[in-house]
């Protein structure tokens, strides 16, 4: 049968099956509902109850995938301009953990940003991969860092045409990309393959306002996050991929490692469902939430001592492109922390964001919001103006930024993660090489990976950090009184 981007091939195929009424002598032990919690089955609905499935034999296998997943993720490919489109219910930390593990080995390079997600040094640890850090341009108004340049990418690879890929986060956090048709031009004369941390950018392959995705830019392998901003479930992704410099099938073998054998077919369905919506409507839905966000960050900017990002940010090598559904709102003016704000639009408005730093906030507009939420956040930040108005700084004055600096990677993550450790006191721990991870989440970008050199500039951000309260994750130690550090062996006398 031949489908179209109208069609649903797995959701239909799970609601057909459950149609039929089997009877199940099969896990999910609940059975379509019957033995789970009754207040919980009451919520959740029979519905969704009756399709959380296993793999069965008419419902395929993610794993080896024949009928309607398959038929599913054929569909995602040809909307996501790849040549094969692996469904993920690990989330994108399992495409990005599946697109490292797939080029690289033990002691093998892999040039990396420093402001990766978290998931990316855990691949390097499992791997035994070498990262060539590249410094991401940092912007010192705003508190963040940026993309990679295509200098840097250029440099990298001369120093190390070794390396086995180049990776790049398209966009990023905050919704900036780098020019990724050069990153990935300028790799590929080196024949070297493009992976790119695609987990905030699922709908930017769908507008031609936004910027290209990694398919349109020519990339290798691209791991894009369909629950954070493109309508399926939390935890569900896809792997984009494209042949020639990449390995299919050992891609889909190491997927399968890092997935468990129960897949959810909750998860796989809504991914076909999303794929659907975006393939048929998208440009119209994203078209609106341009629209809606262009307002709000317009109306935002009106507020006094606020100021929302736009396009002004752009023209630099780091900031090609932008995002603008993306609401980066700095509170610095106002002599607040971003998580001060964060907290008191909770506690009065019961509005939650993003993500919450030392500077700012970040709000996310998608096809979900309409005018309604849009006019309670500018209702609440009118507020928020007027209530800290008084302790605001002069505008002509500096708030002056804090921002991590880049340690020095002293040896290979997997060799500090395997290492002799011992644990020492927080404040003793400069110049010592770390041997576990240390990040503020969200975004998830380590402050130290293991392997790297502790800096006592560092240890005083991660201070600062705690002290407005702001969530750091990794440690061993969630009061962060010591850290794990590799042993020092004293020489015997």
């Amino acid at each position: 049968m031949t489908y179209s981007q109208n069609d649903t091939p797995l959701f239909t195929g799970l609601l057909n099956h459950a149609k039929g009424n089997p009877v199940q002598f099969h896990i999910p032990g609940h059975k379509k509902g019957a033995g789970i919690d009754p207040e919980f089955r009451e919520f959740i609905g029979e519905n969704a109850l009756s399709i959380d499935l296993i793999n069965i034999g008419p419902l395929d296998d993610l794993h080896q995938p024949k009928g309607m997943i398959k038929e599913a993720q054929d569909l995602a490919a040809k909307a996501f301009g790849a040549d094969h489109t692996f469904f993920s219910v690990q989330g994108t930390s399992g495409a990005i953990m599946t697109m490292v593990m797939a080029v690289c080995g033990p002691g093998e390079k892999i040039i990396v940003p420093r402001n990766v997600h978290k998931s990316v040094m855990s691949a390097i640890v499992f791997s035994g991969a070498v990262p060539i850090f590249i410094h991401p341009e940092v912007d010192k108004d705003l508190g963040i860092s940026h993309g990679i340049t295509t200098d840097s990418v250029e440099k990298a690879l001369q120093q190390h045409p070794d390396a086995k890929g180049v990776l790049v986060i398209n966009p990023t956090y905050f919704g900036f990309s780098a020019d990724l048709s050069q990153i990935v031009e300028i790799a590929h004369s080196f024949n070297v393959p493009v992976l790119v941390d695609e987990a905030h950018g699922v709908h930017i392959h769908f507008h031609e306002e936004l910027p290209l995705s990694a398919m349109q830019a020519g990339a290798d392998m691209a791991a894009t996050s369909v629950h954070k901003l493109g309508g399926s479930m939390t935890q569900s992704s896809i792997l984009n991929v494209r042949e020639g410099l990449v390995n299919v099938n050992r891609i889909q073998s190491i997927l399968s490692m890092l997935t468990t054998t129960s897949t959810s077919y909750l998860l796989l369905a809504s991914l076909d469902v999303a794929r659907k919506r975006l393939a048929t409507e998208g440009h119209l839905l994203i078209e609106k939430t341009i629209q809606l966000a262009n307002q709000t960050r317009d109306a935002i900017n009106e507020i006094e001592h606020l100021h929302c990002v736009g396009p002004e940010i752009l023209g630099r090598k780091a900031t090609f492109d932008y995002d603008p559904t993306k609401l980066i709102i700095s509170v610095k003016k106002l002599n607040l922390t971003g998580y001060d704000v964060e907290k008191w639009l909770r506690q009065k408005y019961n509005i939650e964001v993003e993500l919450s730093d030392l500077y700012n906030i970040l709000c996310i507009i998608t096809p979900g919001d309409s005018e309604v939420e849009t006019g309670t956040l500018l209702e609440a930040l009118k507020e928020l103006s007027a209530e800290f108005h008084q302790q605001a700084g002069d505008s002509g004055e500096k708030v002056k930024v804090l921002l991590p600096d880049i340690p020095v990677l002293a040896i290979a993550p997997r060799d500090a993660f395997y290492s002799e450790t011992e644990v020492v006191p927080f404040e003793k721990s400069a110049g010592r090489i770390i041997a576990e991870f240390i990040m503020v989440y969200p975004p998830g970008i380590p402050i130290f990976t293991p392997g790297e050199i502790i800096t006592e500039e560092n240890l005083s951000y991660i201070t600062r950090t705690l002290e407005v309260g702001l969530p750091v994750q990794g440690p061993e130690d969630h009061e962060l009184k010591t850290l794990r550090v590799i042993k020092e062996h004293k020489a015997i006398r």
